[in-house]
Formats: structure tokens, sequence, C-alpha cells
């Protein structure tokens, strides 16, 4: 059972597996499975405010939750090839774990940029009503690494510690037992849901085309830059691990582009109510156009229909 020490520390034995008849589920693939859904149920109204359906939406989406998995596996490979190189074909034994979020971030957006042009939807639309459901996903889906004790960091004695267990743990816990270390994923789970948080704020009123992404992608990095310092990844000398540099290019991608974007018009979309943009010709019409056509001073009025 999970029992908290707060003000000294955070401790419980994680849930590795759930058994389920013959089955056996990790914790952290339904928080990823839940992550998924949740994030995707949020995104959808704010792609249909941007004229993007729901047929189109997940068509998208599931080619990039392909390009994802993909993506974390390859990106988690490269940043601990020496774990791979006596055995090369543990790099296919994907069940056994071994991802990268930002790798996979990465690899959704390769995967899912193809079916954006084949449906003639703009990259930056769709990845605007996409990031609060991404950052709430990310919050959700750590809940999964907290109940098996994943991403363990460095010997801690901070408040919210996670103390070393007797029993084994989803990540190495490199403390002795009775001892705390950085539980990073915690600290991710908060910082993806401020970043969440601040997107819905910003999201209620309309934005230049591509202001939420790039506000995503400096805040969220940012998160995970800080973040990297706790973590016990291999930097290879550079004093930064792989998921650091990442994100350290992402802030500055991220940075250049608000400021560069920061005078363009709003797109006319937000999430108050009466903000929805209006679809067709007509939206480009003014009270003048409205009867084109038209001699002046003719009565345009309907003719009656029958209907039968």
């Amino acid at each position: 059972m999970m029992t908290g020490v707060f003000l000294a520390a955070i401790a419980y034995d994680p849930l590795l597996r759930i058994s389920l008849g013959p089955l056996e589920v990790s914790p952290h693939g339904i928080g990823v499975a839940v992550g998924v859904l949740v994030g995707a149920r949020l995104v959808l109204p704010a792609a249909a405010r941007r004229g993007i359906d729901a047929d189109r939406f997940y068509d998208v989406l599931t080619w990039a939750l392909f390009g994802a998995l993909i993506g974390a596996r390859l990106a988690y490979v490269g940043n601990h090839l020496g774990d791979y190189l006596d055995d090369p074909l543990r790099m296919l034994q994907f069940w056994e774990g071994g991802f990268s979020l930002l790798g996979g971030l990465a690899g959704a957006v390769v995967a899912g940029y193809p079916k954006l042009r084949r449906h003639g939807i703009p990259f930056w639309r769709y990845l605007d009503a996409a990031v609060p459901g991404i950052a709430l996903g990310i919050a959700v889906g750590r809940v999964g690494d907290l109940v098996i004790a994943d991403h363990l960091g460095k010997p801690t004695d901070f408040a919210l510690g996670y103390v070393c267990p007797e029993v084994e743990t989803g990540s190495p816990c490199l403390a002795p037992v009775g001892q705390a270390v950085h539980q990073t994923a915690l600290y991710d789970l908060v910082g993806a849901a401020l970043v969440f948080a601040l997107l819905s704020w910003l999201a209620r009123r309309p934005r230049p085309e591509a202001f939420l992404s790039a506000t995503f992608g400096l805040s969220y990095g940012v998160v995970r830059f800080v973040e990297g310092f706790f973590r016990l990844d291999v930097t290879h000398g550079t004093g930064l691990n792989g998921s650091q540099w990442t994100a350290l290019a992402v802030v500055v991608a991220a940075a250049a582009a608000l400021i560069v974007r920061r005078h363009l018009p709003a797109s006319g979309i937000g999430d108050e109510p009466g903000e929805e943009p209006i679809d067709g010709p007509e939206a480009d019409d003014g009270p003048e156009e409205a009867h084109r056509g038209e001699p002046p001073g003719e009565d345009v009025s309907p003719q009656p229909r029958t209907i039968g």
C-alpha cells in the first residue's frame, strides 16, 4: 500500500505488475494508454474549432502514435547504445522497456506530417490544437511511472525524495535502502500539469498560428532541461544528457519562433464562447457582399417553397 511521509520523504512499495488472469499488465503501460485517451479526448473539440473533423483527426493521430513508439525506442537506444553493443538484437526487445518521451514526440511529428499533407491540414493548426492534450497526457501518463517507481534519480535529502525500498523498483534505486533519491517522474508530472494549465489559459483567446505550439516547446523544454540534472542518464562527457540537449534545442527554436511570430495577427480561434471560426465562403463576405449580383434596391426575400 502507498504511504507518504511528507516533510521527510515519500515511501511506498511499487506495484510492477497487475495480474489479470493469465496476463500481467504494467501500470506504466496503463498510465500511457490512459494519458493518450485523455489527451485525445481533450484535443478533439479544439481540433473541431479549427475545422478538423474527427475522422481526419484520428487518422493523423493513429500514424502519430505509431511514429511515437518507434521514435521513443530509437532515441532511448541511441542514448544508451553501449548497453546494446554486446547483443544488438536486444534493441528490438521493446517489451523490456526503454523509451524516450522526447524521442516519441519527434517520432509522432515525423510520422503524422505526411498524413497532414494528404488531408490538407496545416501543420501548425493541428499542433496548436494538440499541445494542451499532449501536456495533459504526459501528466496522466507519469502516474504509471510513479506506481512502479520508475525514473528514479540521484540520491537526495529533498523533502519529496523517494525512499529506496527493499523490493524491486521500476528503475534502479541507487541509494541504500531507507535513503532517498529524486523521483523525477513526479517532477515531470508537476511540470507537465503546469504547462497544461498555462496552455489552457492561453487558448481561451485567439492567438497567432504556432503560438501555442511554440509555448509548449519552450515551457516543457525548460521542464525537461532542469529535470535532467536530477536524473541518472548518460552524459557522454558533455555534462548534459541526450534529453537535455534535445530540450535545449527545442527551447531555443521555440523562443525564436515566438519572437519571429509575435506580431502576426491572431488566428481568430479561441476556446471562449462565440469565438469559433466561421467556415465556408460566407466567412469572407461582409454585409455589403451578402446579395452580390442582385440589382440595388430589388427585393431579395426568398421565394416560398412547396414541401411535399
